[in-house]
């Protein structure tokens, strides 16, 4: 039985949207409460690269400065956005502003394989010269010269990513900009987040039901200060363990910015566990049964791993639908935690979008594979508590979001090895 409480890490996804912003406005700007992880160390020595001075805080190493600018001097750069997207595509576009000179990027093998060419199209057609050094995926090359502006059309089917990296930097294209997104959008939250970063930094988006957005080049970003919010991403992790294995209260949560993942209250909600919400922290309780359901994640497609591994308690069928997007993120997570839970003894059915999930009489104990994919490990180490005992590969991969994971877990109640 886990018990205690514990304080989330800051948001990746905010992190990420700060520092980039951050780097564009002329001027000093203090991020306080970021994340200092893989993932966002990608992001900061990446805006470093293009020119930005960015920095932790000698004086509060809770805090980044960062002095901006809106062009970046002429050069040859390559960017390592290691396992990223989030990185490899906004900084793509920012690339853009580079006074004159090439900027490639790429990543992990993981990264590597990940879907860019809707984004370089769509780059394309606002007048920046890019392309591919693969076959539609990294490693990307960018010219700079600037962002002539205009009309583009993208697909939202794929990555609200893609939005996010074409709004950030638009505002400094010589006309401006309009984006017409193709298909349904996915994970819209995460372009809710975007804009908010921006309007923050004091650039105003319009963005009509996430079909249409329009981004006058009459602004520019002031420099601010930013506080990111704890990551509701991360928290939902926590509450899985809380609700599978104990009683667990999360602290440093902050509901006032839109996170996509902040549906798992109401999830958790549906599923019958004991959830209590107050000002920054939410209590999490072991319930005997849970309840099944059928949640669409469309736009919360992080929320797959977690909503997976609550099933394994649940007494009637979990449905996991709208996640077709999910396979092509650090890893195929809809087939990977399939395999997975079939390992620990569900009943697992795989659609093109989605799961069906009937828990096991019992647990089983397995040796598990992550995949090299932080949140897979993560919400399997939550569920290894349900059965006797598990060995889960891919530990190393915690440090992309969450670096303090295992000793948090550690600090509630769970038994953890670390093993060669």
């Amino acid at each position: 039985m886990l018990n205690g409480s514990v304080r989330c890490p800051p948001s990746k996804s905010y992190t990420h949207r700060a520092v980039a912003v951050a780097s564009l406005a002329y001027g000093r700007s203090v991020i306080n409460n970021p994340l200092i992880a893989r993932d966002t160390k990608a992001t900061i020595d990446g805006c470093r690269r293009l020119g930005s001075f960015v920095c932790l805080d000698k004086d509060n190493m809770d805090r980044i400065i960062v002095h901006g600018r809106n062009e970046f001097t002429t050069g040859y750069r390559v960017i390592n956005a290691e396992n990223s997207g989030t990185t490899i595509r906004i900084l793509a576009s920012m690339a853009s502003l580079v006074k004159e000179g090439n900027t490639m990027l790429y990543g992990d093998s993981s990264l590597n394989r990940r879907p860019m060419q809707p984004l370089l199209d769509a780059l394309k057609h606002l007048g920046v010269w890019c392309r591919s050094l693969a076959y539609g995926t990294p490693p990307l090359l960018v010219n700079g010269g600037g962002i002539r502006g205009g009309r583009a059309s993208i697909t939202g089917s794929i990555s609200s990513q893609f939005i996010s990296a074409l709004l950030i930097p638009s505002i400094y294209a010589k006309d401006s900009v309009e984006i017409n997104v193709i298909d349904e959008q996915v994970s819209y939250p995460y372009i809710d987040a975007t804009i908010a970063v921006m309007d923050r930094f004091s650039v105003k988006v319009s963005n009509d039901n996430y079909k249409h957005y329009y981004i006058d080049n009459k602004q520019e970003y002031k420099p601010t200060e930013f506080n990111v919010p704890g990551d509701i991403s991360s928290a939902a992790i926590l509450f899985a363990a809380g609700a599978l294995a104990g009683d667990v209260t999360v602290h440093g949560l902050d509901f006032n910015l839109p996170q996509a993942d902040a549906r798992i209250i109401d999830i958790l909600k549906a599923m019958n566990a004991y959830v209590k919400v107050s000002n920054d922290a939410v209590k999490v309780s072991n319930s005997n049964e849970l309840e099944g359901g059928v949640f669409d994640l469309k736009a919360s497609p992080d929320l797959l791993p977690v909503v997976s591994i609550l099933a394994l308690k649940a007494k009637g069928k979990v449905e996991v639908r709208g996640v077709k997007h999910a396979r092509v993120k650090e890893t195929d997570r809809v087939a990977n935690i399939a395999r997975e839970l079939a390992k620990l003894g569900a009943e697992v059915k795989e659609y093109e979008d989605g799961l069906s999930i009937k828990a096991p009489e019992r647990v089983k104990s397995a040796v598990l594979e992550a995949y090299g994919d932080h949140r897979l490990f993560m919400a399997l180490c939550i569920a290894s508590l349900l059965a006797d005992e598990c060995i889960i590969n891919g530990a190393e991969s915690v440090d992309v979001s969450y670096p303090t994971f295992l000793d948090d877990i550690r600090a509630l109640g769970a038994s953890i090895e670390e093993v060669n």
